[in-house]
């Protein structure tokens, strides 16, 4: 029999998780390759052989997605299928026009068939666009259940930039393991807030697998999305984050919408910060798509750990980067801190960025007068800092998720803000969380 040549396009994470658990070991069909993008230094690889299967000995190769028509056309591909998040609708019929002109059928996968179940209760927490407040909610999430006295471990969304056959299953307990495992800014950026407050959390490759050891240590799992991904697992409650300062992604991007559509309730964050008619219009989009939902508004307020750096100051601000970049914000936490405690300038760091950072602000012409904090590899990182302390400014503005300065030496002042999630409307999350936990009847 024939079997069916597929070709994934990803970006080291769906893409992945769509072939452990669609065609890893599947007879009907041939995976020729994976394509990548969005991540820098993920192509050019192989999906290895120790996680692909017995029918991919030497395992799977990995190039770049725009080398994707000549794949299609040099290997007779039957199907693509399209597997990664955070891009818009016409992104994504832009690549299905080009699959479909090639002469392979353009698929997605849909979200049952690739959710794996647990034995355990799961609160998945996801969102509409990078950036949107998803990380502040499932640390939030973990704290209530936490203070209900369950244990509680979260699974982060894969991020597998280094070696996979080591990532397969990721258990971050402690700061040391962020060493141990030679994690990315972009890891660390996700992986330090739950470890500080207190939260066992999970990452890697093989979600199953995962899954399975996590279960040992916890009576709740907390999935924390990526991008705006769907759940891996098949949840029992499901909390999409909206964010009102990008009013009309939450139906305009893929797969945000899938994500409004599956969920229970839909936070709309930032509601301090953003314009009513902008809250009003993700309100109206989030009840046409599902009326039944619980709709729960919540800030995000900052705070930094010394104001009279910021006052008066000419501050240069470096923001999460994943946000910059392919979630298109124009802002983040340190513009908003800059704002609000009276920075005399925003200081331009593009007349000072270095080699890897000035590629990014290439690829991203649209970031403006912030510094993404890239650092998927060493290069980033040391081309990160370099810049950093390049640029003319009294202050730096930090506003990562994590503490950068942990990782770069700065040679000027610096702050760092903060922000947690604070929901103003009731049911809050801890009501509802409660109210879940009450009545779940078990799998």
């Amino acid at each position: 029999m024939k079997r069916i040549k597929v070709i994934i396009m990803g970006a080291a994470g769906r893409d992945f998780h769509n072939f452990n658990t669609i065609y890893r070991d599947n007879e009907l069909f041939e995976v020729i390759c994976f394509t990548a993008t969005q991540i820098p230094n993920i192509d050019g690889r192989k999906y290895p052989a120790e996680l692909a299967g017995k029918l991919y000995p030497q395992g799977i190769p990995i190039y770049p997605e725009t080398e994707l028509v000549q794949l299609i056309r040099k290997n007779n591909v039957d199907e693509v299928v399209f597997a990664y998040s955070d891009v818009s609708y016409n992104y994504v019929m832009t690549k299905a026009s080009m699959v479909v002109a090639a002469g392979a059928h353009f698929k997605v996968l849909g979200a049952r068939p690739t959710m794996v179940k647990s034995t355990v209760p799961v609160v998945a927490v996801v969102a509409v666009r990078t950036g949107s407040g998803k990380s502040q909610t499932s640390r939030r999430v973990c704290k209530i259940l936490r203070d209900m006295g369950k244990r509680v471990v979260a699974i982060r969304h894969p991020m597998p930039y280094g070696d996979l056959v080591k990532q397969k299953v990721q258990r971050y307990a402690s700061l040391d393991d962020l060493v141990k495992f030679e994690c990315t800014v972009e890891e660390m950026e996700e992986y330090e807030p739950h470890i500080v407050n207190g939260t066992i959390i999970y990452a890697g490759v093989d979600y199953e697998a995962i899954l399975r050891q996590a279960e040992r240590e916890a009576d709740v799992i907390v999935w924390d999305g990526g991008n705006n991904d769907m759940s891996f697992y098949q949840p029992d409650i499901t909390i999409t984050v909206a964010d009102p300062h990008r009013p009309g992604h939450e139906v305009s991007y893929y797969p945000g919408a899938s994500n409004i559509i599956l969920a229970n309730v839909v936070v709309i964050n930032k509601v301090e910060s953003a314009a009513k008619e902008n809250i009003a219009i993700v309100r109206k989009n989030i009840q046409a798509l599902n009326p039944n939902a619980t709709i729960v508004e919540a800030a995000s307020p900052i705070s930094v750990e010394n104001e009279a750096l910021i006052r008066g100051k000419r501050v240069l601000v470096v923001e999460d980067g994943p946000t910059l970049t392919h979630g298109e914000m124009a802002y983040g936490a340190g513009i908003l801190a800059a704002r609000k405690f009276g920075a005399s300038q925003i200081i331009d760091p593009r007349p000072w960025i270095v080699d890897s950072i000035a590629e990014t602000f290439k690829k991203y012409p649209s970031i403006g007068t912030l510094l993404p904090a890239m650092g998927y590899g060493g290069k980033q990182i040391h081309d990160l800092e370099t810049t950093i302390n390049r640029v003319e400014c009294d202050t730096v503005i930090i506003g990562t998720p994590i503490d950068l300065r942990r990782i770069i030496k700065m040679n000027k002042p610096s702050v760092r803000v903060q922000y947690e999630l604070d929901e103003t409307t009731k049911p809050d999350l801890k009501e509802i969380l409660h109210n879940f936990l009450k009545n779940y009847k078990g799998r």
